[in-house]
């Protein structure tokens, strides 16, 4: 795995690059996962503000509760949950392509053509990757704002000034930027770890099934290790 993230590094600073691929990939993994990611950062947000208002409501600390979701989702839940989803709707797929791909022998058929089949498959999965996730983790913290809204003050009575000028004053742009940080390596390690799976499928569909199964299970693991790790630098 080592030499197939130095050779997507190599292809990726050297161009040129395939930008109708990158289009085609961004198009793929960062637009058609807003729905999955707008409806899972509303319901987390939702989530966060009850539990939260349960455990605040008995150390008179209401106040804090907008500070609380809005921090929980760009620290930590904004990043991970919104990583997982895109692993379990974009990473599954990628790898089960290339691993056809692979199995057909259309991969080897690029080659023959003189393709570079990293420069084709390969690097627009991980400049789609390292666009879209950072986006995909903002829309998901602000929908997730958004639904801790409506329940600690449509459903929970506390006023919506309260909730809205603690979050003003409790986040800066180090909470943003930690966000941003980790969306990027997520997505990194999705498309890394995708793409080498497909890459490397044994053949018959045994062997793409598998890959598959190994690619989502893989990147949920990293990306949860990866996260404990940036959080103790970062914190």
């Amino acid at each position: 795995m080592a030499l197939f993230l130095l050779q997507t590094l190599v292809t990726l600073l050297w161009p040129p690059i395939k930008f109708g691929r990158v289009v085609s990939r961004t198009q793929f993994i960062g637009f058609q996962s807003i729905l999955v990611v707008a409806l899972t950062g509303a319901f987390t947000g939702m989530v966060l503000a009850y539990q939260l208002f349960s455990a605040l409501s008995d150390y008179g600390s209401l106040a804090e509760l907008g500070p609380l979701v809005a921090l929980s989702l760009l620290r930590e839940m904004g990043p991970v949950v919104c990583a997982l989803m895109v692993t379990a709707r974009a990473a599954s797929a990628i790898t089960a392509e290339i691993g056809i791909m692979r199995i057909r022998e259309e991969i080897d058929a690029l080659e023959m053509m003189g393709l570079n089949p990293f420069r084709y498959l390969v690097t627009p999965v991980v400049l789609a990757a390292l666009i879209c996730l950072p986006l995909l983790t903002a829309l998901f913290s602000v929908i997730g704002i958004a639904g801790g809204y409506l329940v600690s003050v449509k459903l929970l009575g506390l006023s919506g000034g309260t909730y809205m000028g603690q979050i003003i004053e409790a986040v800066d742009m180090d909470d943003v930027m930690q966000s941003v940080y980790k969306a990027i390596c997520f997505g990194g390690i999705i498309a890394w770890v995708s793409c080498y799976k497909g890459y490397t499928a044994e053949y018959g569909a045994a062997g793409v099934s598998r890959a598959t199964t190994t690619s989502v299970v893989l990147c949920s693991v990293l990306i949860l290790v990866s996260d404990y790790f940036l959080t103790s630098v970062m914190f």
